[in-house]
């Protein structure tokens, strides 16, 4: 029998399962302001908001 430690070894969510999981257990929002999925205008949106909260992001993401 193997034990680990919480948090060790088994198995590894993909990043997409936990932005998930935080969403729906939390109401905490995880994206990104390049996600092909949105549209120009919600990545705008995500965009405006990102800055109100914590300034200009840097010019090496976009």
């Amino acid at each position: 029998m193997n034990w680990y430690p919480r948090g060790y070894g088994g198995e590894r969510r993909d990043p997409e399962q936990v932005k998930r999981d935080g969403w729906r257990e939390m109401g905490v929002l995880a994206v990104s302001a390049c996600d092909q999925r949105l549209n120009w205008a919600e990545k705008e949106f995500i965009r405006q908001i990102g800055e109100k909260l914590y300034g200009a992001a840097s010019k090496t993401w976009r």
